[in-house]
C-alpha cells in the first residue's frame, strides 16, 4: 500500500475550526433530529437538494487532490465534517455515498474513466455508492470476489450478489468490485440497468442498505473503470479511511448524547433537587466523559498517523472504529437510562442517536471485529519488527544533549537500549517492588552524569526537554528493559513546581541538588484525618522571626526514610477559608524534631512512613510562593502527580508481563483470552494518546486543567484490570507474592495488582477524582 496516499497536511486549529463552523451552520439550517423523523420512512432515498448544498460547500472535494479538481485537504478536515454530521443526524449518507466513492476513485484516477466519474460526483451530477461486500461481518476488502465479470470485445457481463450495499435507494449507480479471468475489475453499474434486482432493508436510522443481485447484467466495455491490483488497493484504502471517518461520526453522536444528557441532569428535578446532584449519576457521567475524551485523543492520533503513513492505515482504522463504536453505543444506552421512560419514546431525540449509533457501529465491521483485527495486525507488526534487525546504536558515545526531536524514533530507542544494557544493574531488572535509595543510587547518578535524569524538564534547568513522542519512547524503553522506579518525587513533582513557581534564587539553590542526587525528596501532603480532603490538614507552621516553627504529623509519605528533604503543605493561618490558609514549605528532614516511622504495606514492604514534626525550625526562605497561598501550588502539584500516575509506564509493564505469561502458557490459543487481551491492548493504546495530550500542556508551560483527573482514573483502573487478568492467567502461581518461574519465565504475577491497589488511592482517590470532574469540568449540580 502506498505510503503517500495523502500528502501530509499541517492542519492548523484555525482551519479545522473554520470547516467545523461552516459544517455546523449548514447542518443546523437543514435540520437535525426533526428532519430525520420526517424523512426516515420516505421512499426514494436521498434528498438531492440537501446533497447539492453539501457538494456546493465543498465537502466531497476535501479528500480530492487539487489536480483532480478538489481542495487537496486531508483526513482531519473530513473528520471534522463527519463529526458534525454525527452531532446533527444528517440523513444523507455522507461517508457511504460521498467519501467512499471519492476515496476509491482518487486512487483509480490514473484511468480516464475514473477521473470522468469523479468529476461528475464532485459536481453533484452523479450520486454513487460502493458494492464490494459479499459475506456477513467482513472487515476490510475480501481477497476474492464471487461476483464474476466475463468480458468480450465490446461488453462485460456480471453475475453474482453484493450484500450490505449502502445506499440502495436514490443513487445513480454503484462502483462494483468483481473478479474475472483477467483479474480484479471495477465496473460502473447504473441503477437502472436491466437485470439488477435490489432488495432494500431499512436501517433503524432510516438509511437504506441491502442486497444487489446481478443476473447476466450486460454493460458496455467502457463501464469497466479499472483492472488489476490497483483495484484492490483502491478498495482497501477507501474502506480504511471510511472507518476513520465513521469513527469521527460516531464521536459526534457520542458528544451530542453527552451534551443532551448533561443538560437533562441539570434541569430535571426530582425530590426537590436536580437529578444531576446525585453522586452515583455524576460518577457515571464522568465515566462517559472519560470514554469521549479517550475516543477523541485516540482518533486524533489515528487520523494524523494514517495520513502520514498509509502502511498503518488498517491498524489505525480498526483502533479508532473499535473505541468509537463502543463509546457511542455506551453513551446511547446511558442517555436512554438517565432520561427514564421518556428516553424510550420516539419523541425523545436520544432514541434517534441510539439508532444512528447502532447503524454506524455495525456497518464496516463492529467493535469486537475491529478489536480482534487490531490485535492481529499489532502482533504481526511486532513479529515483523522482531524478525528484522532492530537498529543498533552506531555512536561511539552517548550525547548528553542533542536535537532529540530531529532524531528518528528508531535511532533514539536504539540509543536508549544500548545505554541501558551498558549501565543498568542486571539485578534490578523487572523487580516487583519499590526499590530503595541505596539500591538505585548508582543508577540515579549514572543518569545524572549523562544528563538524562529529568527527561521532561527544560534543558536550561538540567533536563532533556524531550518532545512528547520521545518522552513516550523513553518511558516505553525503560519499561521494556525492566528499569525500576527510583525515589523520584524531586524529579516528577517538586522540580516542575520550582520551575513554575520558584524564585530564581530558589531554582538556583534547589534544582541542581535534585539533579546531583544531593537532595532526595518526599511528599508531605496526607495526614491521619486529611487524606483526599487536603484542605482539612492540621500541621501548623508558625512564623518566628526568620523561621517557621512546624508542628504536626504526615502519613503515607512514600520512602520518607530514604529522603533528605520533604515538601510540606502546612497551615499558616486559621482565620481564612481552609484552602486560603495553607502554605507550601521545603523542609530538611535532618532538622532536629523530625521523627520518621516506616509503615509496612500490604505486600510486606516498608514503602510508606509516618513523619512527625515537633517544633521543627524551617528557614522562611524555604517558603515556595506566598504565605497562605500554597493551595494553588498544591493543586498544580496534584496535576503533575496525576500526570505522572497517568503515565503509560506501569500499564505498559503490566501488559508486557501478561503477554509473557500468556505466551509461556499458550493462552493466546484461547479465543476468550485473546479478546480480553485485545481489549486491554486498545486501552493502553488510547491511554498513550490521552497522556500525550496532557503532557503537551506541561511542554508549553501551561497549567494542567482539572480534566487531567481522567488520566489518573483511566491509567490506574486499566493497571488494576491488567493485574487482575495476570493473576488469572497464572492460575496457582497468581496466589503467591514472591517471584515465580512459569514455563521458564521469571515473573511475579501478583505484583502488578498489589501495586495497582494503591495507585487508585494516592494523589486523591479515584472517587475524589470523579467528584472533581463532576464539579469542575462537567459542572453538574452540587
Amino acid at each position: 500500500m502506498s505510503a503517500t496516499f495523502f500528502v501530509p497536511q499541517v492542519s492548523s486549529q484555525e482551519d479545522l475550526d473554520a470547516i467545523r463552523d461552516s459544517a455546523r451552520s449548514l447542518l443546523s439550517a437543514i435540520g437535525g433530529p426533526a428532519r430525520m423523523r420526517a424523512r426516515r420512512r420516505l421512499e426514494g432515498g436521498l434528498d438531492r437538494d440537501a446533497w447539492r448544498q453539501a457538494v456546493d460547500i465543498g465537502w466531497l472535494a476535501i479528500l480530492t487532490p487539487e489536480e483532480l479538481g478538489g481542495l487537496g485537504l486531508g483526513l482531519q478536515h473530513a473528520a471534522v465534517v463527519a463529526e458534525e454530521v454525527g452531532r446533527h443526524l444528517w440523513t444523507e449518507p455522507l461517508t457511504a455515498a460521498g467519501f467512499l466513492p471519492v476515496l476509491a476513485l482518487r486512487t483509480l484516477s490514473v484511468q480516464t474513466r475514473c477521473r470522468d466519474l469523479l468529476e461528475k460526483i464532485l459536481s453533484g451530477e452523479c450520486l454513487a455508492g460502493l458494492a464490494w461486500q459479499e459475506n456477513d461481518g467482513d472487515v476490510g476488502s475480501p481477497a476474492v470476489h464471487t461476483l464474476r465479470a466475463e468480458t468480450s470485445s465490446d461488453a462485460v457481463v456480471l453475475n453474482g450478489n453484493k450484500r450490505w450495499v449502502t445506499p440502495t435507494q436514490g443513487v445513480d449507480g454503484w462502483l462494483v468490485w468483481a473478479d474475472s479471468k483477467q483479474g480484479k475489475v471495477v465496473v460502473w453499474v447504473p441503477a437502472d440497468t436491466p437485470g439488477i434486482e435490489v432488495c432494500t432493508q431499512r436501517r433503524p436510522d432510516g438509511s437504506s442498505m441491502g442486497t444487489i443481485t446481478l443476473s447476466g447484467v450486460s454493460l458496455p466495455l467502457s463501464n469497466v473503470l479499472a483492472t488489476g491490483d490497483l483495484t484492490r488497493q483502491a478498495l482497501d484504502q477507501a474502506l480504511e479511511c471510511a472507518c476513520l471517518l465513521q469513527a469521527s461520526e460516531l464521536l459526534g453522536v457520542a458528544r451530542q448524547l453527552y451534551d443532551i444528557t448533561r443538560e437533562y441532569l441539570t434541569t430535571r428535578v426530582q425530590f426537590g433537587r436536580p437529578i444531576g446532584a446525585n453522586q452515583a449519576l455524576q460518577h457515571r457521567m464522568v465515566d462517559a466523559y472519560i470514554q469521549i475524551e479517550l475516543t477523541a485523543a485516540s482518533l486524533e492520533e489515528c487520523l494524523v498517523g494514517a495520513q502520514a503513513d498509509a502502511s498503518r492505515l488498517a491498524l489505525l482504522a480498526s483502533r479508532a472504529k473499535a473505541r468509537a463504536a463502543r463509546t457511542a453505543r455506551e453513551l446511547a444506552r446511558l442517555a436512554i437510562q438517565f432520561h427514564g421512560a421518556m428516553g424510550y419514546t420516539d419523541e425523545c431525540d436520544v432514541g434517534l442517536y441510539f439508532k444512528r449509533a447502532i447503524h454506524l457501529s455495525t456497518w464496516l465491521g463492529n467493535a469486537k471485529a475491529h478489536m480482534r483485527r487490531h490485535h492481529q495486525l499489532l502482533r504481526q507488526a511486532v513479529q515483523v519488527s522482531a524478525e528484522s534487525d532492530a537498529p543498533e546504536w552506531k555512536g561511539n558515545d552517548y550525547p548528553r544533549d542533542a536535537d532529540w526531536g530531529a532524531m528518528s524514533d528508531g535511532e533514539f530507542r536504539a540509543m536508549l537500549r544500548s545505554f541501558f544494557r551498558e549501565h543498568y544493574p542486571e539485578s534490578l531488572r523487572h523487580v516487583s517492588r519499590r526499590v530503595r535509595w541505596h539500591e538505585t543510587r548508582e543508577w540515579y547518578m549514572t543518569l545524572s552524569r549523562q544528563g538524562w535524569l529529568a527527561p521532561s524538564w527544560p534543558r536550561q534547568h538540567g533536563g532533556m526537554g524531550l518532545p512528547a513522542e520521545k518522552l513516550l519512547a523513553y518511558i516505553e524503553e525503560q519499561e521494556e528493559y525492566g528499569i525500576a522506579r527510583m525515589p523520584d518525587q524531586g524529579l516528577i513533582n517538586l522540580g516542575p513546581l520550582l520551575i513554575r513557581f520558584g524564585t530564581r534564587g530558589q531554582q538556583t539553590e534547589w534544582l541542581p541538588k535534585i539533579i546531583s542526587g544531593e537532595h532526595i525528596w518526599c511528599q508531605g501532603y496526607s495526614e491521619p484525618n486529611a487524606g483526599s480532603d487536603l484542605a482539612s490538614l492540621r500541621t501548623e507552621a508558625r512564623l518566628d522571626g526568620d523561621d517557621y516553627i512546624v508542628n504536626g504529623q504526615k502519613i503515607w509519605t512514600t520512602l520518607a526514610h530514604d529522603a533528605t528533604h520533604s515538601f510540606l503543605l502546612v497551615r499558616t493561618s486559621k482565620l481564612a477559608r481552609k484552602q486560603e490558609g495553607i502554605s507550601f514549605l521545603l523542609v530538611d528532614l535532618r532538622s532536629p524534631g523530625v521523627t520518621i516511622r516506616p509503615i509496612r504495606n500490604i505486600a510486606d514492604d516498608e514503602e510508606f512512613c509516618e513523619v512527625f514534626f515537633d517544633n521543627v525550625r524551617v528557614p522562611r526562605s524555604n517558603l515556595l510562593g506566598q504565605p497562605d497561598e500554597g493551595w494553588a501550588i498544591a493543586k498544580a502539584l496534584l496535576g503533575f502527580e496525576r500526570l505522572f500516575v497517568g503515565s503509560p509506564k506501569t500499564v505498559q509493564y503490566a501488559l508486557s508481563q501478561l503477554r509473557s505469561v500468556a505466551q509461556a502458557r499458550n493462552l493466546f490459543a484461547d479465543a476468550a483470552f485473546n479478546d480480553e487481551y485485545a481489549a486491554l491492548e486498545l486501552d493502553l493504546a488510547d491511554l498513550k494518546s490521552l497522556y500525550t495530550k496532557f503532557s503537551e500542556f506541561v511542554k508549553r508551560g501551561d497549567s494542567l486543567p482539572s480534566s487531567v483527573s481522567i488520566l489518573k482514573i483511566w491509567a490506574t483502573e486499566t493497571y488494576a484490570r491488567i493485574g487482575e487478568k495476570l493473576i488469572e492467567a497464572a492460575d496457582e502461581y497468581g496466589g503467591t507474592f514472591d517471584d515465580q518461574t512459569i514455563a521458564g519465565l521469571r515473573t511475579n504475577p501478583a505484583a502488578p495488582l498489589l501495586n495497582a491497589l494503591v495507585t487508585t488511592i494516592y494523589g486523591g482517590t479515584n472517587e475524589i477524582q470523579r467528584n472533581i470532574l463532576a464539579r469542575n469540568v462537567l459542572e453538574l449540580p452540587q
